[in-house]
């Protein structure tokens, strides 16, 4: 199983990024897909979700309203839509695949990790 994400990359306040993670080796259709980072000297945190059929989606209080998580099946991929970023949004971003049904803010839930991508926001 490999999952590799991209996309970041260096933007101004304000600004978009679009993240993407590409999948394979696993049935992804069939896995919720999720979004951490961790910004330096902190802990990895949760930043969006998205379940198994794509209908429902969940946010970290932080993002919600400006980032937008989708996934396309076809392609066995998903992204992170950023927009408005801030300072505070600079970190590494990883894509992580759960199989469990329920969608979670819990590390522990996912089985499979990306690399990390790093977004950084300068003011």
């Amino acid at each position: 199983v490999q999952l590799q994400a991209s996309g970041g990359g260096l933007v101004q306040t304000g600004g978009s990024l679009r993240l993407s993670c590409a999948a394979s080796g696993l049935p992804f259709s069939r896995y919720v897909m999720g979004w951490f980072r961790q910004a330096p000297g902190k802990e990895r945190e949760f930043v969006a979700a998205i379940n198994w059929s794509g209908a429902s989606r969940y946010y970290a209080h932080s993002v919600k309203g400006r980032f937008t998580i989708t996934r396309d099946d076809a392609r066995n991929a998903q992204y992170l839509q950023m927009n408005s970023l801030k300072t505070e949004d600079t970190a590494v971003y990883y894509c992580a695949a759960s199989r469990f049904q329920a969608m979670s803010v819990l590390e522990t839930e996912y089985e499979y990790w990306g690399q990390g991508t790093q977004v950084t926001v300068s003011s």
